[in-house]
C-alpha cells in the first residue's frame, strides 16, 4: 500500500521538521507527490505537538511532513502502466534519521527516500543511506552532490536495479546538461555501460535542494559495469584517487610505464579475485608498453580501438581539460578479453570552463577553438602539452590515425546534433514543470540567466563542430 502526500510549499515557509531555508512553489499541478510504503494506517500518526505527520517505518527511523503544508493525503495502488517518460523532472524526498545534516563524504548516515514516479516509472519509497560525494564539488560549493545506498536493489525510474546511486548536484554548469549531453554522445556511439540521465528535485529533511541529475554509481555490477566477479577489472585514471593525493590508500599505483595515477575500483577489498592491485597494475603495463612501443597490431590485440577513438574524440570536442591531469577517465576489462575505455564520467569542467574563477565563477565558452591534444596530438602541442602520451602516442602509427578520421568522418554529421535534440526534450520539461525557475531562486548566480547560457552552449558546440571536424581531417599521417 502506498501512502501518497501531496505537499504545497510557498517562497519562505518550511516544508518538514528539519527545513531551514526557502522552499518554492512546486510543479505544475500545484503539488509535489511524495509516496510511501506503508502496511497499516497505524503506521500513520501526529506528533504530540499536532505540527507534524509522521510516517513510521518499523522502528528505524521516522519520516515527518509538516502538517501546515500538506495539501491531501491518499491511499493508492502502484500504477499498472507506465509512460517511460524519462524526459520528466521528478520529485524526490529524502529524510535523514534524527534530520542529520549530510556533511561528510566519507560516513553514511541512514535515511528514507520517497520518489514520485508521476505516471512515467513506478514510484519508489525505500530505505537507504546518504553521504555527500565528489571532490571541489562537494568541497567548493555550497549545492552539494550525493551518493545513495539502498538498503536492496531496486529499479529507479526505470533503469536497472541495483543499490548505489549517485545525485549531480552540476552547481557549477548553469545548464545543467553538459554531463547530460555527453552521456547522449556515448550511447549514440556504442560506448560500453554509458550513463543515463533523470532530473529530479530533491528536498533533504524538507529543504528544498534544487535540480539534481540521478544518474548510475559507476561500479562493477552486472546492471552498471557488467565485467566478471572472478576476473573483471575497473579503474580510473585520476590525479585525486591515485597516489599523489592520496598516498596511504592501498588501491592506487603509479603506472609502470607512462607514470599516470591509477585507482582500482574493481575489484575492491569486497571481493576476492584474480586479481590484486599489482596484479592490476601488470596486466595494465602490458598495455602501456604496446602504446609506447607503437606495436599496433599489438596495441589491437589488447584494446579496443573503436572505443579508444570515440572516447578521446568527446573528450577533445567538449574540450575536457581533466583528460590531461587526468581524473575521472575510466576504463574497464573483463578476463582475457580487451581493456575498453568509459564509462564517461564528469564533464563540467569542459566546454572551455574558466579556471581562473573556479571557486566562484560558472563561466564557460569563451573559445571554440582551444584543444587538449592539439592539431598534432603526436606532438601535444594544444594548450595541455603534459597531457598523458597515452592517449597520444599512437598518433605515430598511420593506421590509427586513418581510422581516427574515419570514426569523425562517419558521425560529425548527426552526432553533435542528436545529442543536443535529446538534452533538449530534458530542458523543455525542466522549462514547462517550473524546475530551471526553481533551482535559479534556490542557488541564484550572479549576472547568470539559465535560457543565456543555453544559447551560449548550442553557439559554442555548433562553432566547435566545424572547428574540430576541420583539425581532426588535417592531423598529419606518418609516413
Amino acid at each position: 500500500m502506498l501512502l501518497m502526500v501531496a505537499m504545497v510549499a510557498c517562497h519562505g515557509e518550511k516544508l518538514a521538521a528539519q527545513s531551514h531555508t526557502h522552499v518554492y512553489m512546486s510543479q505544475d499541478d500545484g503539488h509535489w507527490h511524495f509516496p510511501i510504503a506503508i502496511d497499516s494506517i497505524s503506521d500513520i500518526n501526529v506528533s504530540p505537538d499536532l505540527q507534524y505527520l509522521q510516517v513510521n517505518l518499523k522502528g528505524r527511523q521516522t519520516v515527518p511532513f509538516y502538517i501546515q503544508q500538506i495539501d491531501s493525503v491518499t491511499f493508492e495502488n502502484e500504477p499498472t502502466e507506465e509512460t517511460k517518460d524519462h524526459y520528466k523532472v521528478f520529485p524526490l524526498y529524502i529524510t535523514t534519521a534524527d534530520g542529520r545534516e549530510i556533511t561528510s563524504r566519507e560516513e553514511y548516515i541512514p535515511c528514507h527516500l520517497s520518489l514520485g514516479g508521476i505516471g512515467a516509472f513506478s514510484n519508489y519509497s525505500g530505505t537507504g543511506c546518504i553521504r555527500g560525494r565528489g571532490n571541489s564539488s562537494f568541497l567548493w560549493y555550497d549545492k552539494k552532490p550525493f551518493r545513495i545506498k539502498l538498503d536492496h536493489q531496486h529499479k529507479i525510474l526505470g533503469l536497472p536495479k541495483a543499490k548505489s546511486w549517485v545525485l549531480l548536484a552540476n552547481y557549477r554548469d548553469v545548464t545543467d546538461i553538459m554531463n547530460t549531453f555527453v552521456f547522449e554522445m556515448g550511447e549514440a556511439l556504442g560506448l560500453p555501460y554509458t550513463n543515463h540521465t533523470r532530473y529530479v528535485e530533491l528536498f533533504v529533511n524538507g529543504d528544498y535542494r534544487g535540480v539534481y541529475q540521478l544518474t548510475e554509481q559507476v561500479q562493477q555490477n552486472k546492471n552498471r559495469v557488467n565485467v566478471s566477479k572472478e576476473r573483471g577489472i575497473l579503474i580510473s585514471l585520476d590525479v585525486d584517487d591515485g597516489p599523489g593525493e592520496n598516498p596511504y590508500a592501498d588501491d592506487n599505483f603509479w603506472s609502470r610505464v607512462y607514470r599516470m595515477p591509477v585507482c582500482v575500483k574493481y575489484p575492491d577489498e569486497e571481493y576476492a579475485t584474480a586479481y590484486t592491485v599489482d596484479s592490476v597494475r601488470t596486466v595494465f603495463a602490458e598495455l602501456e608498453q604496446a602504446i609506447k612501443s607503437k606495436d599496433y597490431e599489438l596495441v589491437k590485440e589488447l584494446l579496443d580501438i573503436p572505443s579508444f577513438i570515440k572516447y578521446l574524440q568527446i573528450q577533445e570536442f567538449v574540450y575536457n581539460v581533466e583528460l590531461s591531469a587526468p581524473r575521472s577517465i575510466y576504463m574497464h576489462k573483463d578476463g582475457d578479453g580487451k581493456w575498453f575505455m568509459g564509462p564517461l564520467w564528469d564533464f563540467d569542467a569542459g566546454y572551455d570552463f574558466d579556471w581562473s574563477q573556479m571557486y566562484t565563477g560558472h563561466n564557460y565558452f569563451s573559445s571554440f577553438t582551444e584543444t587538449v591534444m592539439g592539431s598534432n596530438p603526436l606532438k601535444r602541442n594544444g594548450n595541455y602539452p603534459y597531457v598523458p602520451q597515452f592517449f597520444t602516442d599512437l598518433f605515430a602509427c598511420k593506421e590509427f590515425v586513418q581510422d581516427y578520421k574515419a570514426q569523425w568522418a562517419a558521425v560529425k554529421d548527426t552526432i553533435v546534433t542528436h545529442a543536443w535534440g535529446e538534452c533538449m526534450k530534458y530542458v523543455d520539461q525542466l522549462r514547462a514543470s517550473g524546475a530551471i525557475d526553481r533551482e535559479m531562486k534556490r542557488w541564484p548566480l550572479a549576472g547568470k540567466k539559465f535560457d543565456t547560457e543555453l544559447e551560449k552552449m548550442r553557439k559554442w558546440l555548433q562553432n566547435r563542430l566545424t572547428h574540430i571536424s576541420y583539425l581532426i581531417a588535417a592531423i598529419p599521417e606518418p609516413k
